[in-house]
């Protein structure tokens, strides 16, 4: 009886285990992606991979919202195996989400993290201060949003002596 209960509790934390390692984009989703290469070389030369799906992480920088189209500027950022943005400090330009689709600013918050498969639609020329910048554009099939880190901290200290927080 104990040798089925152990093996019952190895299921469960087996099965744990297996959420945690979860991907943010549907397996579904992930599938259609066709598009393999660098978002360096997808902003160089968009209207080559023009309807291309593509999954493409970032920090949402504004969230726009008009009557016939909610639109995100993204800080495009590298994902790791999970398909979580990464490398906070370091990316290769911003992109565009426009969606017909209602998306909530309050939803879609400045310095959210996301991961998005879509379909680039090709490029848009804004300004960022006086620099003319030509913002890859994507059109939605997937946005998967991530939770705000809210601890700065390990959860878990071990050790002994004296210490202090700043």
């Amino acid at each position: 009886m104990t040798v089925i209960r152990s093996g019952y509790v190895l299921f469960v934390f087996f099965i744990i285990f297996l959420m945690g390692c979860a991907y943010g984009i549907s397996q579904q989703s992930r599938s259609k992606v066709t598009y393999a290469g660098t978002f360096s070389e997808l902003q160089k030369t968009p209207y080559i991979y023009k309807d291309e799906i593509i999954m493409l992480g970032g920090k949402i920088l504004e969230t726009n919202v008009s009557s016939t189209l909610s639109e995100l500027t993204v800080l495009q950022l590298a994902l790791d195996n999970n398909d979580r943005p990464v490398n906070l400090d370091q990316s290769h330009g911003r992109f565009l989400v426009q969606s017909k689709k209602f998306l909530d600013p309050a939803i879609y918050q400045k310095g959210i993290l996301l991961t998005l498969v879509g379909k680039l639609k090709g490029s848009e020329v804004r300004a960022i201060g006086e620099f003319d910048y030509a913002y890859p554009l994507l059109e939605p099939i997937e946005i998967k949003l991530w939770p705000m880190e809210i601890l700065t901290q390990p959860r878990f200290h071990f050790g002994f002596g004296v210490g202090t927080v700043f």
